[in-house]
Protein backbone atom coordinates (compact mmCIF):
# COMPACT_ATOMS: atom_id res chain seq x y z
CA UNK A 1 0.00 0.00 0.00
CA UNK A 2 2.77 2.37 0.92
CA UNK A 3 5.92 2.96 -1.13
CA UNK A 4 8.05 3.86 1.85
CA UNK A 5 11.38 2.12 1.63
CA UNK A 6 12.81 0.52 4.73
CA UNK A 7 16.32 -0.04 3.46
CA UNK A 8 19.07 0.78 5.89
CA UNK A 9 21.97 2.96 4.93
CA UNK A 10 25.42 1.95 6.02
CA UNK A 11 28.05 4.48 6.92
CA UNK A 12 31.10 4.36 4.73
CA UNK A 13 34.36 5.47 6.30
CA UNK A 14 35.88 8.67 4.92
CA UNK A 15 38.96 8.47 2.74
CA UNK A 16 42.34 8.42 4.43
CA UNK A 17 43.58 11.95 5.19
CA UNK A 18 46.96 11.22 3.59
CA UNK A 19 45.26 10.20 0.34
CA UNK A 20 43.17 13.37 0.38
CA UNK A 21 46.33 15.41 1.01
CA UNK A 22 48.16 13.86 -1.96
CA UNK A 23 45.18 14.35 -4.27
CA UNK A 24 44.75 17.95 -3.09
CA UNK A 25 48.41 18.70 -3.83
CA UNK A 26 48.23 17.23 -7.33
CA UNK A 27 44.69 18.33 -8.29
CA UNK A 28 43.60 21.62 -6.67
CA UNK A 29 39.99 21.54 -5.51
CA UNK A 30 39.56 17.77 -5.75
CA UNK A 31 40.51 17.33 -2.09
CA UNK A 32 37.35 19.22 -1.14
CA UNK A 33 35.34 17.07 -3.57
CA UNK A 34 36.68 13.94 -1.87
CA UNK A 35 35.52 15.44 1.44
CA UNK A 36 31.98 15.79 0.02
CA UNK A 37 32.26 19.58 -0.37
CA UNK A 38 32.34 20.12 -4.17
CA UNK A 39 30.99 23.67 -4.00
CA UNK A 40 33.74 24.61 -1.55
CA UNK A 41 36.36 23.15 -3.91
CA UNK A 42 34.91 25.01 -6.88
CA UNK A 43 34.82 28.32 -5.00
CA UNK A 44 38.39 27.93 -3.75
CA UNK A 45 39.57 27.01 -7.23
CA UNK A 46 37.87 30.13 -8.58
CA UNK A 47 39.50 32.33 -5.94
CA UNK A 48 42.87 30.74 -6.67
CA UNK A 49 42.56 31.53 -10.37
CA UNK A 50 41.24 35.06 -9.81
CA UNK A 51 43.92 35.99 -7.27
CA UNK A 52 46.65 34.35 -9.37
CA UNK A 53 45.63 36.35 -12.43
CA UNK A 54 45.20 39.52 -10.38
CA UNK A 55 48.64 39.34 -8.78
CA UNK A 56 50.18 38.46 -12.15
CA UNK A 57 48.65 41.57 -13.71
CA UNK A 58 49.58 43.85 -10.81
CA UNK A 59 53.13 42.61 -10.15
CA UNK A 60 56.00 44.31 -11.94
CA UNK A 61 57.91 42.33 -14.59
CA UNK A 62 61.08 42.11 -12.51
CA UNK A 63 59.31 40.10 -9.75
CA UNK A 64 59.91 36.35 -9.66
CA UNK A 65 57.29 33.93 -10.96
CA UNK A 66 56.36 32.97 -7.41
CA UNK A 67 55.80 36.64 -6.60
CA UNK A 68 53.74 37.17 -9.73
CA UNK A 69 51.34 34.37 -8.77
CA UNK A 70 51.54 34.89 -4.98
CA UNK A 71 47.79 35.36 -4.54
CA UNK A 72 46.99 32.12 -6.32
CA UNK A 73 49.73 30.22 -4.51
CA UNK A 74 48.43 31.46 -1.17
CA UNK A 75 44.92 30.16 -1.90
CA UNK A 76 46.39 26.91 -3.26
CA UNK A 77 48.23 26.32 0.02
CA UNK A 78 45.06 27.13 1.96
CA UNK A 79 43.12 24.66 -0.22
CA UNK A 80 45.58 21.85 0.45
CA UNK A 81 45.61 22.48 4.20
CA UNK A 82 41.82 22.80 4.30
CA UNK A 83 41.29 19.50 2.47
CA UNK A 84 43.67 17.69 4.81
CA UNK A 85 42.16 19.28 7.91
CA UNK A 86 38.60 18.29 6.96
CA UNK A 87 39.68 14.77 6.03
CA UNK A 88 41.28 14.36 9.47
CA UNK A 89 38.23 15.87 11.13
CA UNK A 90 35.84 13.56 9.28
CA UNK A 91 38.01 10.55 10.13
CA UNK A 92 38.04 11.41 13.85
CA UNK A 93 34.28 11.98 13.87
CA UNK A 94 33.74 8.64 12.14
CA UNK A 95 35.99 6.87 14.65
CA UNK A 96 34.13 8.54 17.50
CA UNK A 97 30.72 7.55 16.16
CA UNK A 98 31.87 3.92 15.83
CA UNK A 99 33.08 3.89 19.44
CA UNK A 100 29.81 5.32 20.70
CA UNK A 101 27.82 2.61 18.90
CA UNK A 102 29.98 -0.22 20.23
CA UNK A 103 29.82 0.95 23.87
Amino acid sequence: MSDISTETKTLHPPLAPLLVLIVAIVLPGVGQVLNNAPLRGLLMLGFMLILGILTYRVASPDVSVIGQFAGGLFVYCAMVLDAYYWARYRTEIFKGSKQIKTN
